[in-house]
């Protein structure tokens, strides 16, 4: 995990506050091992067994076990890892070139606050079931949470029902909270791979939280540049704003979280209605069956707004034409940066 560079917004820049990426991408994210009806790995053995590791080229790999055969009723191997660091609003963003996919699999990446669940709230980022080609963007929250449905985005409200799920409570509606699904078919599973991956972005600010999704030939230059400025994006595809929202109330000290499980309470409660064959017990014995469960991710770097003072226009504009360290260092110098 390190740190570095500065991006710029008309009001706003966004400061390089981690970077998790190549050989010490796993230095600082824990293995959960807790019960689930998948088998989640500690780190020792996620790293003797392949399920985890990093290649010469610096691909950070993560995947369920697609090697071994299991008797009927057994559950299978895989990863979940947490952050050791928690973060108070920022701007994420993870480029990977595959996200997992398959029957019976249920991949997420999504951030959760600390303390009992869940009430400093969750945040899904990336989840999906099966070979679904829509990314699902939902919030989980203690009650009093509500999604805005007359918000720009992009994505379609996503229901119960019929009834769109506009109330984020995690104790109703079966935890369904409230989420979106992405209009993309590009947005998750064998479509979103086959195009090379892309970028996820999740903002978070006491304005809301906002996610857009990239696919490799879609993403922004200022991404690429490692200068991102949202406000030129366009609609997010997801967003929960304040209106019905207390977001410092409902989201604090979230971790980030990568996980790949398979069936569980999404992928098994929906497999029979998913087009998949047999049953997700029985698709759990065959190791063939998760060839496409796996994470290939290129970086993670997370950003830390900071505010332009007052008359500091000029120095603004200046930025997109001098080095980002040049920048940085007369930034602290002539003291127009307040970090917030």
């Amino acid at each position: 995990m390190t740190s570095g560079s500065l991006a710029q917004n008309t009001s706003v820049i966004w400061v390089i506050e981690d970077t998790y990426e190549g050989q010490t991408f796993f230095d600082t994210f824990d293995f959960y091992t807790g019960s689930d009806p998948t088998k989640f790995v500690d780190e020792q053995t996620a790293f003797s067994s392949g399920l985890a590791y990093v290649t010469s080229n610096n691909q950070v790999i993560m995947h369920g076990d697609n090697t071994t055969w299991l008797p009927l009723g057994t559950n299978r191997s895989s990863v979940r890892i947490s952050s050791q660091a928690m973060y108070n609003t920022g701007l994420f963003v993870l480029d990977l070139d595959m996200a997992p996919w398959g029957c019976g699999v249920w991949p997420a990446f999504w951030t959760v606050g600390s303390g009992t669940w869940p009430y400093n709230g969750e945040i899904d980022i990336i989840e999906g079931v099966h070979d679904n080609e829509h990314n699902q963007v939902t919030w989980h929250t203690a009650p009093g949470c509500n999604l805005t449905a007359t918000t720009n985005f992009t994505g379609t409200i996503a229901q119960t029902n019929g009834v769109d799920n506009l109330q984020c409570n995690a104790f109703i509606n079966d935890n369904a909270g409230c989420g979106v699904t992405e209009w993309s078919r590009a947005s998750y599973g064998p479509y979103f791979d086959s195009q090379g991956g892309g970028v996820f972005a999740m903002k978070w600010d006491d304005n809301g939280i906002a996610v857009w999704s990239f696919y490799r030939a879609a993403v922004p230059e200022d991404i690429v540049n490692g200068l991102p400025d949202p406000s030129t994006w366009g609609e997010p595809d997801a967003e929960l704003a304040p209106n019905s929202c207390n977001i410092s109330q409902f989201f604090a000290n979230h971790s980030i979280v990568f996980d790949i499980t398979f069936c569980g309470d999404w992928a098994g409660n929906s497999y029979a209605t998913s087009g998949c064959p047999g049953t997700c017990e029985e698709i759990l014995t065959d190791p063939a069956n998760f060839v496409n469960a796996s994470w290939i991710i290129n970086s993670l770097k997370v950003y830390k707004s900071a505010a332009l003072s007052s008359g500091s226009s000029n120095a603004a504009t200046a930025y997109y034409s001098q080095p980002p360290v040049w920048i940085a260092t007369a930034a602290v110098i002539l003291g127009w940066l307040s970090l917030i």
